[in-house]
């Protein structure tokens, strides 16, 4: 994994344009710790920071490649995970590599191929390749998104990067943000429209597209959709096809020249990845296989079993590397750590996010980091196969918003009164909801109740799915970490798609199906598991340490937030002694606590970024 970063321009002067580019490629050196490389032309200027997993010595970027008098120059972020085959049909062709790199593969790829190239890959990315004959920039992103690239045009300059920070860098683009990014932040983060930058006039390439731009002309183009069709296979096959789907996945993932892990919570989806991958090591002798787990000190102490979170992690940790007899790493954050690495993940994702769920995420990948460069970890699941309490609960279902953010009404309670009437939340909220479901692949005459579920699996994959992935990205990368996503593997997202509800949800048990096809692959009381999520703290003075950053928030005058905000109302939740929702603001967990480190983190973000409201 890595970063990118460049422009395109009419006439880019050296040296004061290259200086440029060096500054936007270290902002992302923690994404790529090992290496950096710059290339620059009269037309482009081109950055990479590189996380070295496969061929360190023959993988380095931005790299140059020729045909004839054609002169192609890479930027790559991510990874092929069927290089081998594309490997052997390009030197069928009669291609010879110099390296083992999947970047070589992917870049001959597109001097054979050209943009369809990006049909033809089982991977994550987001690249960008320089043709100096054409004079163009051809990108394209990942079908699920893991991989993140922001792009923005201003003039005759097309700007783009794996993070905000890297454009922000760019002396052309200014921390703006309008009445649209407001509405993103208080109306729908930590999640965000796709393809929206938040800031003013950035963009984000969707999951699934490329561009390419080209004399100053940009076009846009979906290369992958999810195709809806009725489901042919019965119960038996459908099974045996999503086991050997997500076996064939694992397999391909576990591949790296650098040491690999498992984030490991004792659930059906991490256990179940990290079963596959030991019996992976066993089978090619690579010794034992580490799994890491995270929670919080005293939390066992403070834990209260609820709808969201039925049980606590750490017995059934326990259980399944017993079972696994894995090298097991316990890492446990306090509350300070907690609090500090707010800030931490605040820059890390160059936005507000999921408040603490980021900030222990981040601390958990720093420690993982000191023993692996590759983890692989179960999100994705509960989107691809309906593990979330809305795909189950009638009242979700039929809420007619976005089920996992139904408190539109008290979120505009937030907004200062002078801005409500501009920003208009509610309406933008309900518009985005709209705009969705106007998106769905519909399948002709379907029953409405399953139409219905189908429209909560788009949701879920083109909203929730992508705020986790964007989560997982920005604090794993932060730490120089790289995270692999099998359940993401877009052959199991297009087969599952059309699986009937009655089959995915077998048994009346959330993703009933993936239960049934990880039969001899779990223990039995692991595979009965009820859901539970990424786990939160609980314990009390928490909730104390990010109320009182919100309260010296608050008494300064100087502070940003307080443009945007209801002051008396924010004042009302700090007084207050029980919680402010009755139930999460967002996701499954983000409850008061989360609230109050969110309105820090956006303080956070206003001051950092120095950022206008135009």
């Amino acid at each position: 994994m890595c970063g990118i970063t460049g422009w395109i321009d009419q006439d880019i002067q050296l040296p004061r344009d290259r200086h440029i580019l060096e500054e936007m490629t270290a902002t992302l050196t923690n994404r790529g710790p090992d290496a950096v490389g710059h290339w620059v032309s009269s037309r482009a200027a081109l950055g990479h920071r590189r996380l070295s997993v496969v061929d360190p010595e023959g993988g380095a970027q931005p790299m140059i490649r020729t045909a004839g008098d054609r002169t192609f120059v890479i930027v790559y972020n991510g990874e092929l995970y069927n290089t081998p085959e594309l490997r052997r049909e390009l030197e069928y062709k009669g291609y010879t590599f110099q390296g083992h790199s999947d970047t070589e593969v992917l870049l001959t790829a597109y001097m054979e191929w050209g943009s369809s190239c990006v049909e033809r890959f089982n991977g994550i990315f987001a690249f960008g390749i320089w043709s100096e004959a054409e004079q163009s920039l051809f990108m394209a992103r990942d079908r699920m998104g893991v991989k993140p690239l922001f792009y923005a045009r201003r003039g005759d300059a097309f700007i783009f990067g794996s993070e905000l920070k890297a454009l922000l860098a760019h002396p052309l683009i200014k921390p703006e943000i309008g009445m649209d990014g407001l509405a993103e932040i208080f109306g729908l983060g930590p999640a965000r429209t796709p393809g929206h930058g938040v800031f003013k006039n950035i963009s984000e390439l969707r999951p699934g597209y490329c561009l390419l731009y080209k004399d100053n002309n940009l076009t846009i183009k979906k290369y992958w959709s999810l195709i809806s069709k009725p489901h042919e296979d019965d119960l038996h096959t459908t099974v045996n096809k999503v086991r050997n789907l997500l076996g064939d996945s694992i397999s391909r993932q576990l591949v790296a020249d650098v040491p690999v892990c498992t984030l490991l919570s004792g659930g059906l989806d991490s256990s179940a990845l990290s079963s596959f991958a030991a019996r992976a090591y066993k089978q090619q002798g690579l010794g034992q296989l580490h799994t890491f787990s995270v929670d919080y000190v005293d939390n066992e102490l403070y834990f209260k079993a609820s709808t969201y979170q039925p049980n606590s992690d750490a017995p059934w940790v326990k259980r399944m590397s017993d079972y696994l007899n894995s090298q097991h790493h316990y890492i446990t954050v306090d509350t300070q750590r907690l609090v500090d690495a707010l800030k931490t993940s605040t820059l890390a994702k160059d936005l507000p996010g999921m408040a603490d769920v980021d900030s222990s995420l981040y601390l958990f990948c720093q420690e993982i980091k000191k023993e692996a460069t590759v983890a692989l970890s179960g999100e994705c699941a509960d989107e691809v196969f309906g593990g979330y309490p809305w795909f189950h609960r009638p009242e979700d279902l039929n809420a007619n918003t976005f089920p996992w953010s139904q408190s539109t009404d008290d979120r505009a309670s937030l907004l200062a009164p002078h801005l409500s009437a501009e920003v208009q939340l509610e309406d933008y909220v309900a518009n985005r909801y709209q705009e969705t479901l106007d998106e769905v692949p519909r399948l002709a005459g379907e029953d409405p109740a399953e139409a219905r579920r189908r429209e909560m699996f788009y949701l879920n994959m083109i909203w929730f799915m992508q705020t986790l992935l964007d989560r997982k990205d920005r604090m794993s990368m932060a730490t120089g970490l790289e995270v692999r996503v099998p359940f993401c593997d877009h052959r199991i997202v297009e087969y599952v798609w059309n699986v009937p509800w009655s089959m995915k949800n077998f048994n009346g048990r959330e993703k009933g199906l993936l239960r049934l096809a990880l039969a001899d692959v779990l223990p039995e009381d692991v595979l009965e598991r009820r859901k539970s999520p990424y786990p939160k703290t609980h314990n009390p003075s928490y909730l104390a340490a990010v109320k009182a950053l919100v309260r010296d928030i608050v008494n300064e005058p100087s502070s940003p937030l307080l443009q945007l905000i209801n002051r008396g109302l924010v004042n009302k939740m700090l007084e207050s002694e029980g919680d402010i929702f009755s139930r999460p603001w967002f996701g499954q967990l983000m409850t008061g606590p989360q609230l109050f480190a969110y309105l820090y983190q956006l303080n956070t973000w206003l001051e950092q970024y120095r950022v206008t409201i135009r």
